[in-house]
This record gives C-alpha cells, sequence and structure tokens, in this order.
C-alpha cells in the first residue's frame, strides 16, 4: 500500500471544513492552504507546526511519513 503524500493528508484531515476556516485558524491565506493541498508548494517549518497543532498531529505524522 502505498505511503500518502503531504497534500493528500492535509485535504483528508480537513475534511468537510471550509478552506476559509482553517487558513484564518492558523494564519495563512486560502491559497496558499490550497496550493498546499494541491502539492503545488511546500509550507514553512514554521506554518508546517501551525498546520500540526491545528489538525492535533506531529509535523512527522502529515509531511515526512
Amino acid at each position: 500500500m502505498a505511503e500518502k503524500k503531504p497534500n493528500e493528508i492535509l485535504t483528508k484531515l480537513r475534511g468537510k471544513r471550509p478552506r476559509a476556516v482553517v487558513s484564518e485558524a492558523v494564519g495563512i491565506s486560502e491559497r496558499a492552504l490550497q496550493s498546499y493541498e494541491l502539492g503545488e508548494r511546500v509550507p514553512s517549518d514554521a506554518v508546517k507546526q501551525k498546520l500540526a497543532d491545528y489538525y492535533k498531529r506531529s509535523v512527522q505524522y502529515i509531511f515526512f511519513r
């Protein structure tokens, strides 16, 4: 079974929550979150930590599996 990519994990964790809700809570733009979920960009280490904290997961779980 193939490992999920970080962008797929981010999309799954967000679920049905609107991007606007997540991006506001994390302090990033909706477009930035969309870019991370589409795999177009990789977030900075600081944003990785904010996303991990928001989703109550470790940075390793989301980005380094």
